[in-house]
């Protein structure tokens, strides 16, 4: 509506007065009672009413009924048809969808002589509609309210009609008293009615006007009717941005203005509501310019900075209407309605530190809720660990996501760049505890998985072994392993999880770091006790134990064991240590128990699964790979076991790094890679919603047999065609800039045979051209020069640490030479891949050199480090789907398969 057509209009036409708006004498029919939203609401309003609604219409659907406490509410499939099996009613309610609500406005007026009110609940009908409305509203002598509108309420009549005012409980909110509410938004309406309620003030009428662009019972007529309520001392209203309705209005009593919406006018299109437009002037700033003219103040009203006058104030903030109206009304000499019955400042009635120590004014201090939700928050704060919703996971994860601008995926919110620079025990907590390991959680792992490394007379050694005989890729011969690491072993450890988490719940163990507290204050029934302990020690029992003391580790559920009378079981020792690791994760929520019940055999699954990747000579009786069995318990990391494991060498500290940033960079692609997808159906397959059932070795196997050539043992490809480069020349290190090889030229002379073969293959007719492996990206092209994020990144991180690499360093002279030579439109990026070639070929070069690693054996080490690292990837991304995912929910719909003959 134009600003200037206000002045002339005026649309007062039944009622006079606020408390002829909503009573107990009107009786209501409603437009499709049984949509989605007035079948939760009309039952509401209709019992708080005393029963005023006596029909309602949902065409197709008539001799239906909606429950309600009070009976049910009869159901046609027209208003006539309503009137003609006797029912009268004056007031309408419009729930139709905005193409029909015109429509359904006509039909109410047309049929029914009777009637006197319409009450919109209609959002985002169009302008026309909306006038054509007016017209038949004016027409007929019917006082329309909305669109967009949540109805009308009267607390003294205790009356709601059109809408979901007062919420479920409409009696706890819409206490009687002296305050009209007039407010463009719905749920507004309710939450400043409890606001007054708090400080005193109680309401008369209140009405939800709707913010569409047209408000058809709108803050003029609203002033009238309040001038006109004997009942209502003061108003408070609550306005948007949009329309020029305030500014006419006439108010002849207090009102309180809560103005809101000031960060709309830096926007450029209407938001939230349809009428909230930006800018112009009816935006926020003009409309508060509007309140303070007609008040006399030059303010806003802030508690620290009060600015009012007796004909009211004008508010930004909702929190403050309560201040501003008892200062207006004192200033009436008006006291509240009633005794405050409390206040809506911030209370608490649940929270969490997440273990850190808060500053006084941010630790708040948790109160007691009213009931029946104290109750619930007791019940919800004995809840141990995360309980994830069950839902189809097919495609989907709650692991792992991959930014399709960047392509660098994250895994449990950590992106793999920041991964690549932390060890590789680290990265395992990250997998299974949804957070990177710090020294104590790495000290753990370290003891656990360091004890299953040495596969030493196991038949898990020897089917690795005969797998590796018999020909097979990495992939396979780890698989042979892990098909034998059953759940059996864990099923005792399992259980034993499960008494520690409750007995040291009971205890109030706050931290696994808190030195201070008495394990002897746990406890435990004496049958349970007794699953703990033995009566003749368990050598590995006693090395586990004697590795979390050699590495300082802070292990509660340890020291606990060592008061029990007895020796400590092997299932109790690694229980012990499993809740160690798991429990602040337990107590943040963030992992769920069924997680920390099976870190015990994820861990000894990660230990296979390193162990069967090197040869059966590397496995002696006390020791692997030239560590004695108590340093892979006590002191050796996994970053230094895993990396003797592949190389066969002891690790220099750059060396040593180059590998943990590899297994970082390659711990996920994202949950649609095909590795995960094994994981994931291997999962689905055994069912996760009987997460007992599922076994973690199958879904490791799953990765294992969907990982392969393609996909995991592409990365000799770019060592492949770096050797056939350097190999030639006297390259003795890699990492010494002084390398005497003018990489340029060398670069140089591979464009120019690579296009010769180009132009060679073209002449032939031929479209199958051998790619360059590691050169280009589909994602990062079209610009003058290109880069992978991913390479950048790391390139960046080694230049910081003073480290040279010639082999990347030679990537990025090709994709230059390539565009020179006139092979390419632009400068191709160095994608990841190539920067994982040249690392790894770093690491592996003067050993390849010195003739102890050849060919062959690169591109298993090539394929193994995919695999290292993937299986921590993997087993996040099946601990994630055995807490989600449902039975069977990876499975592609019949419609989406095709037969290709």
């Amino acid at each position: 509506m134009h600003k200037e057509g206000i002045s002339s209009f005026k649309y007062y036409v039944g009622i006079s007065s606020l408390d002829q708006v909503a009573s107990r004498h009107d009786r209501v029919c409603v437009l499709n009672v049984l949509g989605g939203e007035s079948k939760d609401v009309t039952p509401v309003g209709h019992v708080y009413s005393g029963g005023n609604v006596v029909f309602g219409t949902s065409p197709g659907r008539s001799g239906q009924w909606l429950k309600t406490s009070l009976g049910g509410i009869p159901v046609y499939n027209d208003v006539r048809e309503g009137l003609e099996n006797g029912h009268r009613f004056n007031c309408g309610v419009i729930y139709l969808p905005p193409s029909g609500a015109r429509d359904g406005v006509a039909e109410l007026i047309r049929v029914n002589p009777e009637l006197r009110k319409i009450f919109i609940v209609t959002e985002k009908m169009s302008v026309h509609d909306s006038r054509e409305i007016r017209a038949m509203g004016q027409q007929n002598g019917i006082d329309i309210f909305g669109g967009n509108s949540l109805g009308v309420a009267d607390s003294w009549n205790e009356v709601r009609i059109g809408g979901a005012l007062g919420g479920d409980a409409p009696r706890e909110a819409l206490r009687r008293g002296s305050i009209a509410i007039f407010s463009n938004s719905g749920n507004f309406t309710t939450t400043m009615a409890t606001y007054l309620r708090m400080a005193g003030w109680g309401t008369t009428t209140l009405i939800s006007s709707g913010k569409d662009v047209y408000i058809q019972f709108a803050a003029p007529e609203f002033a009238f009717a309040l001038a006109n309520d004997m009942r209502s001392k003061a108003a408070v209203l609550y306005v948007e941005p949009g329309g020029h309705y305030e500014l006419d209005a006439q108010f002849t009593k207090p009102v309180v203005a809560c103005v809101v919406g000031r960060w709309k006018s830096k926007l450029t299109r209407p938001v939230g509501h349809a009428g909230a437009m930006s800018g112009g002037d009816d935006d926020a700033l003009a409309k508060e310019r509007w309140f303070m003219e007609k008040f006399g103040v030059d303010g806003v009203f802030t508690p620290e900075r009060p600015m009012f006058s007796r004909r009211g104030a004008v508010v930004t903030n909702i929190a403050h209407i309560t201040h501003a109206l008892t200062a207006v009304m004192q200033a009436n000499a008006c006291l509240p309605d009633f005794e405050p019955e409390g206040n809506l400042s911030l209370k608490p009635w649940f929270g969490s530190n997440m273990g850190l120590a808060l500053p006084s004014e941010l630790d708040l201090p948790v109160v007691e809720a009213m009931a029946p939700y104290g109750r619930e928050i007791a019940r919800l704060n004995r809840q141990i660990g995360a309980v994830f919703p069950r839902q189809s996971m097919k495609d989907a994860s709650g692991a792992s996501q991959m930014d399709p601008v960047t392509q660098v995926t994250t895994l449990n919110g950590v992106s793999v760049l920041d991964a690549a620079q932390h060890p590789v025990e680290a990265n395992v907590a990250l997998a299974l505890l949804r957070q990177v390991g710090g020294p104590n959680d790495r000290a753990l792992i370290n003891t656990l998985i360091g004890a299953s490394l040495n596969l030493s007379g196991t038949p898990m050694l020897a089917a690795a072994q005969a797998a590796r005989e018999a020909g097979n890729a990495p992939n396979a011969v780890m698989a042979a392993a892990v098909a034998i690491a059953g759940p059996k072993p864990f099923e005792a450890t399992r259980r034993l999880v499960r008494l520690l988490i409750e007995a040291f719940v009971n205890a109030k163990l706050a931290s696994v770091l808190d030195d201070g507290f008495d394990v002897v204050s746990v406890v435990m029934d004496e049958a349970n006790r007794a699953l703990f302990v033995a009566d003749t020690p368990d050598p590995k029992a006693e090395a586990l134990i004697a590795g979390v003391a050699a590495r300082g580790a802070k292990a509660p559920f340890v020291r606990w064991l060592r008061t029990l009378p007895g020796h400590p079981t092997l299932d109790a020792v690694r229980a012990a240590i499993a809740c160690s690791l798991a429990w602040g994760p337990l107590m943040r929520k963030r992992i769920s128990p069924v997680t920390a019940e099976t870190l015990p055999w994820w861990m000894h699954l990660f230990g296979v699964m390193i162990g069967a990747s090197v040869d059966a000579s590397q496995h002696t009786p006390d020791g692997f790979c030239g560590y004695d069995d108590d340093a892979l318990i006590g002191s050796a990391s996994l970053n230094e076991a895993a990396y003797k494991a592949l190389t066969g060498r002891a690790a220099e500290p750059d060396s040593l790094f180059a590998f943990q940033t590899l297994i970082g960079l390659l711990l996920s692609n994202g949950p649609g890679t095909i590795s995960a997808q094994g994981a994931k159906g291997a999962v689905a397959s055994d069912g996760p919603e009987a997460p007992d059932r599922v076994q973690l070795n199958k879904a490791m196997l799953g990765f294992l047999t969907h990982s392969g050539y393609a996909h995991g043992g592409n990365g000799y490809e770019g060592i492949a065609f770096l050797i056939d480069q350097f190999a030639p020349l006297e390259l003795a290190d890699p990492g010494n800039r002084d390398h005497g090889i003018d990489l340029a030229a060398l670069a140089k002379s591979y464009a120019q045979s690579y296009k010769a073969y180009k132009s060679e293959k073209k002449s032939a007719g031929s479209a199958e051209l051998q790619k360059i492996p590691g050169v280009n990206h589909p994602v990062f092209k079209d610009k003058p020069i290109n880069n992978d994020p991913r390479e950048v990144f790391v390139r960046e991180l080694y230049e910081r640490r003073g480290e040279y690499n010639v082999f990347h360093e030679f990537y990025h002279a090709v994709v230059q030479a390539l565009f020179d030579a006139g092979v390419s439109r632009n400068v191709y990026c160095v994608n990841v891949d190539a920067l994982i070639s040249a690392m790894l070929l770093k690491i592996l070069w003067r050993p390849f050199r010195a003739g102890e690693f050849g060919r062959d054996r690169l591109e298993t080490a090539a394929f193994t480090i995919f695999l290292y690292a993937r299986m921590l990837g993997c087993a996040a991304e099946t601990d994630d789907h055995m807490n989600r995912g449902r039975d069977m929910d990876t499975r592609t719909p019949a419609s989406k398969c095709t037969f290709v003959s």
